[in-house]
């Protein structure tokens, strides 16, 4: 994650580390493991008519290979067989927009910082 806001040039420490403490529900984050190495996390936030995706973090030494489309997958087919939409926010500017768009997500609206996202169900 760090990367990616330093390339826009939104990294704060203070901010992130603010936001990690206030946001962190052990009960919705998930780790992405094969065998014992540590390949990313998510966190999905069940709520009565969707599911946010809050984050989905995939190590960069573990990226493109098609795991983040995988789990992504797997986080929508869960969403839709209970009948409810994905919902996600991405950064302005990052490279994960063109990620959500080419795996069926549909913009719903922006905001300042932050372009909003749907996998309707």
């Amino acid at each position: 994650m760090r990367p990616g806001l330093e390339v826009l040039g939104r990294f704060d420490e203070k901010r992130v580390r603010s936001r990690f403490l206030e946001t962190f529900t052990p009960s919705d984050t998930f780790k992405i493991v094969d065998d014992e190495t540590l390949l990313g996390f998510f966190v999905v936030r069940v709520k009565a008519d969707h599911h946010y995706l809050d984050h989905l973090y995939i190590k960069p030494e573990h990226q493109g290979r098609a795991l983040g489309k995988l789990v992504l997958q797997k986080i929508v087919s869960m969403a839709h067989k209970k009948g409810l939409p994905v919902r996600l926010g991405a950064l302005k500017g990052s490279r994960s927009n063109d990620f959500y768009i080419n795996n069926g997500f549909i913009k719903t609206h922006e905001e300042e910082f932050d372009i909003y996202y749907e996998s309707p169900a």
